[in-house]
């Protein structure tokens, strides 16, 4: 004669260990993972800064010695434009704009970020002879849904544009997230950032910049907002507030 010998107590006792083992595997992955997911961040942003920098070609599939032959990342203070002591490798950028000691607020916000570090790394890339070709500076902005993460390459004269590379974004598939397009990616290439009285003016103009306009680039379709964003964003950056004393301070050929 058979008995049920299953409980409830049973029942939830097995749950709870089948749960458990599941957590442990999660948790056991999750660190074992950590150092794999470290490197594949740190070499996609490697990538996006050779991308602004136009030698993501010439890397091919060697995106690490690339970087190392030709990238030399260096640390500045925003508010003065000069290079400060400090591991480029180790700063943290969105966590120091998280940090209220590391931190202000800006006067004028128009590109969203609540806060604005103190500090800032920039990407001095080389050619051959070691001169410095590009200067890549690391952009962040508002677009509809959230901050848009990218990078500006400029040419030595620090205005005229290479390319301008959004490598972390949560803008609509098919809409905004066209600023990753490789089309509207092109258009930036000669664009200048600053007019002869070095204000900003680059614009993104809705309908399509007109033939020969060296500041406008077109806006993207169907994303009026996210491209107002890009405009705000580039006009904080290259303003007082963001690299402008950078600039002024190095726009004479200071950089090599």
């Amino acid at each position: 004669m058979s008995s049920n010998k299953e409980t409830f107590g049973k029942t939830v006792g097995f749950v709870f260990v089948v749960c458990l083992v599941c957590a442990a595997l999660v948790s056991v992955s999750a660190v074992g993972l950590k150092p794999l997911q470290t490197q594949n961040k740190l070499l996609d942003k490697q990538t996006k800064i050779l991308e602004a920098a136009g030698l993501l070609e010439k890397a091919g599939t060697d995106i690490k010695g690339t970087y190392a032959k030709y990238v030399e990342a260096k640390m500045i203070d925003l508010d003065s434009g000069k290079f400060i002591e400090g591991d480029p490798e180790l700063f943290d950028e969105r966590a120091n704009s998280r940090d209220a000691s590391k931190s202000d607020k800006p006067q004028n916000d128009i590109a969203g970020i609540n806060r604005r570090s103190h500090d800032a790394v920039i990407y001095l890339v080389k050619d051959d002879a070691g001169q410095v070709d590009t200067v890549v500076l690391p952009i962040v902005g508002s677009g509809l849904w959230d901050l848009m993460f990218g990078f500006i390459g400029l040419e030595t004269d620090l205005n005229t544009v290479k390319s301008v590379i959004y490598s972390d974004h949560k803008e609509t598939p098919g809409l905004g997230a066209e600023v990753q397009n490789p089309k509207w990616i092109a258009l930036w290439d000669g664009k200048k950032m600053y007019d002869a009285q070095n204000n900003v003016a680059i614009k993104i103009v809705k309908g399509g910049a007109k033939s020969g306009d060296i500041h406008g680039v077109d806006a993207l379709s169907g994303a009026t907002l996210t491209s107002n964003g890009v405009e705000r964003t580039l006009h904080f950056w290259l303003g007082k507030e963001g690299y402008g004393p950078f600039i002024a301070n190095f726009r004479n050929g200071g950089l090599n």
